[in-house]
């Protein structure tokens, strides 16, 4: 399926995006049909791994509307490959907007779907806004603290502090104006990186688009440390999807389920790590299946009232 290109404004930016429009009208209405909004999580990009979901749901009678963030692939926006929590939240509301404008969209069924990251900002974004119909937040990240206990399970203490040092020097370096420092996103165990552990780099590469880039402004330490999803979990009020890896090395299972719990979700758990619901992987045909199942049903058209 070949996506349409569109673009829309975020924060007086203009980011990229790729409409996949439903291949049957079986859930449209005549207001129109269900759009998902989707983007990538952490330093992702459309282009890396997202098209086989948007295909699986526009196969399945919903429009999709997947984007790159501010700063990211083949959206616009200065410094570049710099992670901002609160400002991909509002490229989600952006895009949002966006959805509930395409052509046959009905407004009144928009959906949110997120991975890792931005497993965390569908759900925040679903708390800020009463016209959300339904949301997926696959492998979510939702707690930085949980995360950070979570690392050292997986990581030696001084990798870690390397990391946050790193962080820290970033920050100052662009507080005077300077060059954020950059790190790889994802790397071999021991090297420099976001991600670095064993299988992290060979599975991401295996994604990886032509606009992705393997480097993220080094101060994602401490952005991953500002996810708090559970304070605001309880004001999501439409239906949610929380699929969870229980054997997850990046993102936190426990905190997931804590937050789902919260949010009154339904849940799906897979005995996989945080990379194997990717395509060509083991576990992404049942991840995409049930959110596919999840969202016909709770995007579904209101039954008609009798007489």
């Amino acid at each position: 399926m070949r996506p349409d290109t569109l673009t829309f404004t975020s924060g007086g930016v203009t980011c990229e995006a790729w409409h996949f429009a439903a291949e049957h009208d079986g859930l449209t209405t005549h207001a129109g049909r269900p759009v998902v909004v989707m983007a990538h999580g952490m330093a992702g990009t459309k282009d890396s791994g997202l098209a086989p979901f948007a295909e699986a749901f526009a196969a399945a009678g919903i429009d999709v509307l997947a984007f790159d963030y501010r700063g990211f692939g083949a959206s616009e926006g200065r410094p570049r490959q710099v992670v901002s929590v609160r400002a991909q939240v509002e490229d989600y509301l952006a895009a949002l907007d966006a959805a509930a404008h395409l052509p046959r969209a009905d407004p009144a069924r928009l959906a949110l779907w997120g991975v890792s990251m931005a497993g965390g900002h569908v759900l925040e974004a679903a708390a800020l806004r009463a016209d959300v119909a339904a949301v997926v937040a696959l492998t979510p990240l939702v707690d930085g603290f949980a995360a950070a206990r979570h690392a050292l399970q997986h990581h030696p203490p001084s990798q870690l502090l390397r990391s946050t040092g790193t962080g820290l020097r970033s920050r100052v370096s662009a507080a005077v104006g300077a060059d954020p420092v950059m790190i790889p996103v994802v790397a071999r165990p021991g090297e420099r990186g976001a991600f670095t552990l064993p299988g992290a780099l060979e599975d991401y590469l295996s994604i990886a688009g032509p606009t992705w880039r393997n480097e993220v402004d080094a101060s994602v330490v401490m952005e991953l440390g500002k996810a708090r999803v559970g304070r605001n979990a309880r004001q999501v009020r439409c239906p949610v999807l929380v699929q969870i890896a229980d054997l997850d090395r990046s993102a936190p299972p426990q905190a997931a389920a804590k937050v789902a719990f919260a949010a009154r979700t339904e849940v799906r758990h897979y005995p996989c790590d945080h990379f194997d619901v990717w395509p060509g992987k083991d576990w992404h045909r049942p991840a995409v299946a049930h959110a596919v199942h999840f969202l016909q049903r709770k995007l579904a058209p209101a039954p008609a009232s009798t007489p």
